[in-house]
């Protein structure tokens, strides 16, 4: 009696929710061999599995039927969320978006410990888009699970419109929708390049135990393993930039492990390490006798780093000396080790970075400006932790993971209080800090398997919801004041692009790039001018 009861209290959504926050509490947990990415690609399919059932209820109560305007759809998206606990409302929007925000969410206090559950609202928002429309690219831009007042969730049906903005996209294909990103593959084939060239080589760096992770969920990380897909057939010189604990030399050995030089050795140094007496030697070998304590002939890096890959962090502190001997064998190659007549050659790939605008460098006359063209052929900025929350989700458990195979036991994971302070701290450090708190919260928890709050320092908490939001006014407000800009550029040339570039004094390549980012199609412009002629 009592479970009949129950039953006649558990509506066919009820129950789809609680049984949904619960396999996928139970899912995202890590475990010995758990990756933060498994995780997300569970809660997608759940979410596209679940859409055309929480699409159809929505519709039976609306009493819809047949093809949707963006309105009915939006109404959709209210009604099946909140029948399922949520406190969804249509807000204010413009450009062809829908704009909602949320004060409730469905899945109640489970959420804030598993944020990754907010994966299958974009999933079944973006799938229902798909099926309605033939594409949907959603944007969660606030959320309650990582400490938000509240959610806001933006959707584009159109693609045109929805360009330049982030979001997860999601495409009709046939009867299937396709929720994966474009880079998806392309990074699981990096990831396995990385594996299969760290299984067999000698040269890992001293504590790495494990392959290093190239974690690339966020869109702005797609455009990095686009580049790495394009550089990599090739022997070009690529220039690699990005804060402190980014993950650059990640990003180099991905390069080197999807090139053919991946059965070559792959040397990594770093040049602000190397005494200034000492850079020559270390570069470019020196002969017996060539100094004092030269007892033995010495093989430098681009010696030893033949047939592969030589990667050259800091190079903006290498001496101005070595800099012309550099470029030298950059051109060449060809190179005389320190102390010696012979004139030898090198077959190595160079991949540089830094973590300052080399630019800067070049008008303070510290760094030669013909070298920095010969290694700036092609840039890969990597954007910092802070504007990759997608990446930071995906990174916590993996790590974590890795923790606990290191000092043994089950894996730990984050309570609420603790994944608020990881996705709002501002990261100086990147990962190479977010990896020293995570290992430190993990000492120090001793045997509880939860992680209530983190070790962080006030003065570098993260900023006010307030705040951010004021922040987030002053980016709009740019964005829109240089879009103006551009369209008034654009309208003055008739979409040339090429004269806009000499306007401004830009390249093709950073207009094409800014008129991207911006939405805009100078093409649009082209063909006004021509109606207007008619």
């Amino acid at each position: 009696m009592a479970a009949k009861s129950v039953s006649g209290l558990l509506s066919p959504l009820t129950f789809l929710q609680s049984f949904l926050a619960h396999s996928v509490r139970a899912a995202c947990l890590p475990s010995d061999e758990g990756r933060g990415d498994d995780a997300r690609r569970y809660v997608e399919e759940i979410g596209l599995t679940a859409a055309p059932s929480l699409e159809e209820e929505a519709r039976r109560v609306l009493g819809y039927h047949g093809p949707m305007d963006p309105d009915q759809y939006a109404h959709v998206l209210v009604t099946l969320k909140n029948r399922i606990g949520g406190n969804f409302s249509r807000a204010s929007s413009e450009g062809g978006r829908i704009r909602l925000v949320n004060t409730v969410c469905p899945f109640g206090d489970v959420v804030r410990e598993v944020p990754a559950l907010c994966r299958m609202t974009s999933a079944v928002f973006g799938h229902i888009a798909a099926r309605n429309f033939g594409y949907g690219k959603v944007h969660l831009a606030r959320r309650l699970a990582i400490g938000d007042p509240y959610c806001e969730v933006s959707v584009w049906t159109d693609p045109e419109q929805a360009r330049g903005h982030p979001g997860d996209e999601y495409g009709a294909r046939g009867d299937r929708v396709v929720s994966e990103p474009a880079w998806s593959d392309a990074r699981i084939q990096v990831q396995e390049n990385l594996r299969r060239v760290w299984a067999c080589s000698g040269d890992r760096p001293c504590g790495c135990e494990s392959v290093p992770d190239l974690i690339a969920e966020s869109a702005a990380m797609g455009e990095v393993v686009r580049a790495i897909g394009v550089v990599a057939a090739t022997d070009v010189s690529v220039l690699i930039t990005g804060e402190t604990g980014v993950g650059k030399e990640v990003v180099a050995r991905a390069i080197h492990a999807s090139s053919p030089r991946s059965r070559g050795p792959f040397l990594a140094v770093n040049c602000s390490t190397i005494p200034e007496t000492l850079v020559e030697s270390i570069l470019f070998g020196h002969e017996k006798g060539a100094f004092t304590n030269a007892y033995n002939v010495h093989h430098g890096l681009f010696e030893r780093a033949g047939g592969g890959t030589l990667f050259l962090d800091e190079i903006d502190t290498v001496p101005l000396a070595v800099q012309a001997r550099l470029l030298r064998v950059l051109q060449n190659g060809e190179f005389e080790r320190v102390g010696g007549k012979q004139v030898l050659h090198s077959d190595v790939r160079v991949l540089a970075a830094c973590n300052q605008p080399l630019e800067q460098a070049v008008e303070e006359g510290r760094f030669r400006k013909d070298l920095y063209f010969r290694i700036h052929v092609v840039p890969i900025r990597i954007p910092p932790l802070r504007e990759r929350p997608e990446d930071i989700e995906t990174f916590v458990p993996v790590y974590l993971s890795r923790l606990a195979r290191r000092y043994g036991g089950r894996p730990k994971r984050l309570g609420a209080e603790a994944w608020r302070q990881v996705m709002h701290h501002h990261w100086p450090g990147n990962f190479r800090e977010l990896e020293n708190v995570l290992e430190r919260a993990v000492l120090f928890a001793g045997d509880a398997p939860v992680i209530q709050t983190l070790d962080l320092p006030v003065a570098e908490a993260a900023e006010s919801p307030a705040a951010r939001d004021l922040a987030e006014v002053r980016r709009r407000a740019t964005e829109e004041a240089e879009r103006r800009v551009m369209r008034e550029a654009l309208g003055r040339h008739a979409g040339n692009v090429s004269a806009v570039a000499r306007e401004f004094g830009l390249s093709r390549r950073a207009i094409h790039l800014r008129l991207r980012r911006l939405g805009l199609d100078a093409g649009r412009f082209r063909r006004r001018k021509r109606a207007d002629l008619l």
